[in-house]
């Protein structure tokens, strides 16, 4: 099921070795193959060398431990039809008179090729050119191997089944170090993940910095990277070798291994090749960067098979939502100097000193209030020009009515109160509608109400009506034409609600004011409510967004992979159910259904979307990162969702 949807399985495993020990090197090998084997892991990268360690120096320049080297390979290629999956191992290979650092890939008793190394490192605490060839002196193509004729090059691309998606390519340690990489000529030939067969040593700094090339050139190759280096069991004479594992994807690390282990251990993750390559042909410049359109790369098919229907990796419930705080906080100040300076351009250049706001008591109103705080802080403008206007309407509760007038008067701002019941009384009447029938139009009619209210008010005081609706309505439609879903400049365009909700909960935090802070974070524990219907006798909110459209955190999980990735429905189900287990699957194929459908049902909405900045990676700016058709038929994605198992 998760190749299906695009996933392979790949590992890096760093082997316990002894130097030039082969027998034993080749058992412990097996040993991990049959641990890779167990748990699904399609194709599993060893160390550099592995076969006979890293630090053999001179020995390398021995006969015996060149052909042993060679017969322990011969041995694992024939374990290898024991063990499901593909095996990448190292070794030095004599050949051309000549001898290479390489890697051979191993599936089901068979060498499928040999890679050599490409760049040879001869400089600090490396010596690899007293022992080793770089790959530009070999001569020949191909090796005898076992009386088996096995490809011998550098240009070599590794595919299943004839499945140009599932392709992965291979570059040895000091590959990746130097100015241009092979992965960045194997991924734009088709490899989606690279597997790095390295020895680096330790000294102070360098893990940080290894982490971060391997991260750096998985995201520069939109590509999977699964990277293997020599472990604690190497020679200690001069250097130490900490066994540094990890599996990155497009720059977001998967999988990884804790350093300074003297027995075998293995990582793997599941790596979403379908996503990579969604993203590169959403990235119309990765193909403009050929260096050598001529080179020509053998492509080598293996078998593979299916890895299960279980992911062996998370995805965040809270895309949107950085996890640990430190880094939710640095976000959080991000975006609000983002919106904060928008809206301050914006200002400055129109000559406009005044800002007015609908303020409900709720979360978008709130943090869009805020942001023309920061913004009225930057241009040093008086805080009484920021007019925020209450309209209490049929269902506005005593509780979000006193916190917006609170807040309001609490920052400094000119408070404004305009009830709109009586308004829109007379044009229920206008138009023939019954209020006591509380259908979408006696909704609407309050909406547009406001919206008239702010936009009038804005003329007479020659002022600026700022926007509040957020990127979550906007994906859904949850707006109403022409009433909050217009504006003159809206700030939280591109901000979903679930951040909205991090974001002012972020004021609060910051907030000295205790007052202030309390009033924000009971805005925060306010249920989400447009409060367009009656109250409870109480006086509590009954009209529930969240009953009516579903949860924000399934629908920004959805608009994340949707927009982000171009998942298919199916995908976005499958990556739900494994991600929201505590939600029933039959709860999450509807409110699915319900975000296909109004997703393409509202673009109508988003086409005429006023000015506002892009925060994130998503935006729905009809200028610049959706352009959409408004009636696009959504029929064959709700057939797929209703056909899925």
């Amino acid at each position: 099921m998760s190749k299906k949807y695009g996933f392979m399985r790949v590992g890096a495993a760093v082997s316990k070795i002894k130097i030039s020990d082969v027998e034993f090197n080749v058992e412990s090998i097996k040993k991990v193959m049959d641990e890779a084997s167990s748990k699904n892991v399609e194709v599993t990268a060893f160390q550099e060398l592995s076969l006979v360690g890293y630090t053999c120096a001179d020995l390398f320049l021995n006969e015996h431990l060149i052909n042993r080297a060679m017969e322990g390979l011969i041995e694992l290629k024939n374990y290898t039809k024991n063990v499901k999956g593909v095996f990448i191992v190292g070794l030095p290979v004599k050949c051309d008179n000549q001898l290479f650092n390489c890697a051979a890939v191993l599936e089901s008793g068979h060498i499928l090729g040999i890679v050599p190394k490409t760049y040879i490192p001869n400089y600090g605490e490396f010596y690899e050119k007293r022992w080793f060839s770089e790959d530009n002196r070999r001569i020949s193509d191909s090796i005898i191997i076992d009386d088996e004729e096995v490809p011998f090059k550098t240009n070599i691309l590794f595919r299943e089944n004839k499945d140009n998606m599932r392709m992965f390519g291979i570059e040895i340690c000091e590959d990746l170090w130097c100015t241009y990489p092979p992965s960045n000529e194997l991924t734009i030939h088709g490899a989606k993940v690279i597997f790095n067969l390295s020895a680096s040593n330790e000294i102070i700094g360098k893990a940080e910095y290894r982490k971060s090339l391997v991260k750096s050139q998985s995201e520069k190759t939109i590509s999977a990277y699964c990277y293997a280096s020599s472990g604690i069991n190497e020679s200690t004479t001069d250097l130490v070798f900490g066994g540094s594992s990890f599996i990155y994807e497009n720059g977001k690390c998967l999988a990884k291994n804790d350093r300074f282990n003297f027995e075998s251990n293995l990582i793997f993750s599941d790596v979403d090749l379908a996503r990579l390559e969604n993203m590169r042909f959403r990235d119309i410049s990765y193909m403009g960067v050929i260096k050598d359109r001529d080179k020509v790369y053998d492509i080598i098919d293996f078998k593979g098979y299916d890895a299960g229907s279980e992911l062996a990796r998370s995805y965040e419930a809270y895309p949107f939502v950085p996890k640990d705080s430190v880094s939710r906080s640095k976000r959080c100040e991000e975006i609000l100097n983002i919106q904060a300076y928008a809206l301050a351009k914006r200002l400055d250049a129109t000559g406009i000193k005044k800002c007015v706001i609908g303020i409900s008591g709720g979360l978008d109103s709130t943090l869009a209030f805020l942001v023309i705080n920061k913004a009225y802080d930057i241009l040093g403008l008086d805080k009484k020009d920021i007019i925020g206007i209450t309209m209490p309407g049929f269902g506005t509760t005593n509780r979000t009515y006193n916190n917006a007038c609170k807040f309001v008067e609490l920052y400094g701002a000119t408070l404004k109160e305009i009830n709109i019941k009586d308004a829109c009384l007379q044009h229920f009447k206008d138009i023939d509608h019954d209020p006591a029938k509380l259908d979408v139009t006696y909704e609407n009619v309050q909406a547009r109400e406001r919206t008239q209210i702010l936009m009038d008010y804005a003329n007479k005081v020659g002022g600026l009506v700022i926007g509040t609706g957020d990127l979550s309505e906007l994906a859904l439609g949850w707006c109403t034409y022409n009433g909050d879903h217009m504006s003159m400049y809206a700030v939280n365009v591109s901000i979903p609600k679930t951040l909205v909700r991090y974001l002012v909960t972020y004021f609060a935090e910051i907030e000295e004011d205790k007052d202030k802070s309390n009033i924000i974070m009971d805005i925060v524990n306010t249920p989400v409510s447009p409060e367009l219907l009656p109250p409870s006798e109480s006086g509590e909110i009954l009209q529930l967004t969240e009953n009516t459209i579903g949860p924000y955190a399934l629908h920004d999980f959805f608009l994340y992979h949707f927009l982000r990735y171009g998942a298919e429905p199916t995908k976005i189900y499958y990556l739900a159910k494994n991600t929201f287990t505590d939600t029933k699957s039959e709860e999450i194929k509807k409110w699915l259904i319900v975000f296909i459908k109004r997703f393409f049902s509202q673009q109508f909405k988003r086409s005429c979307l006023p000015d506002g900045p892009k925060v994130g990676t998503i935006s729905v700016s009809p200028r610049g990162d959706l352009r959409m058709p408004s009636d696009a038929s959504v029929n064959d994605w709700i057939i797929e969702l209703n056909n899925m198992e």
